[in-house]
């Protein structure tokens, strides 16, 4: 059983990656390695897999990719992190074409009526 490490960088976690990659070890495997040793919060399952491909093409950066936009003013680590998520997210969803929420909508709709129809004994699979 892993002892867990409860403080840890970025860098630290993603130099893992790069490790266990370049051993051969499956994406859904290091992000199970990480999350036993660092926690589930340390690496979401889809930045594992994102961080492999980038591997795999020949990346050898750890660090972060330049940024276009305003500078971050914050120097507070908690804040930057929300600040990152705060863009991260306006940038998604400003990108996001209308159709993406109307079908979205819709497909709600549809399955909440299902629902209805047989009493609440509904689970889409």
């Amino acid at each position: 059983m892993a002892i867990p490490i409860k403080e840890w960088s970025k860098l630290e976690v993603r130099a893992v990656v790069r490790f266990l990659f370049s051993k051969g070890t499956k994406p859904s495997e290091i992000h199970k390695q990480i999350a036993e040793t660092y926690g589930e919060g340390a690496m979401p399952r889809s930045r594992v897999y994102q961080w492999c491909t980038w591997f795999g093409e020949g990346r050898t950066s750890l660090g972060d990719d330049p940024k276009s936009g305003r500078p971050k003013t914050s120097t507070d680590e908690e804040n930057t992190t929300q600040d990152d998520l705060i863009s991260e997210l306006r940038n998604w969803f400003d990108n996001l074409d209308v159709d993406f929420f109307r079908e979205s909508i819709n497909s709600l709709l549809s399955r909440w009526q299902k629902c209805i129809d047989l009493h609440w004994d509904y689970v889409e699979k």
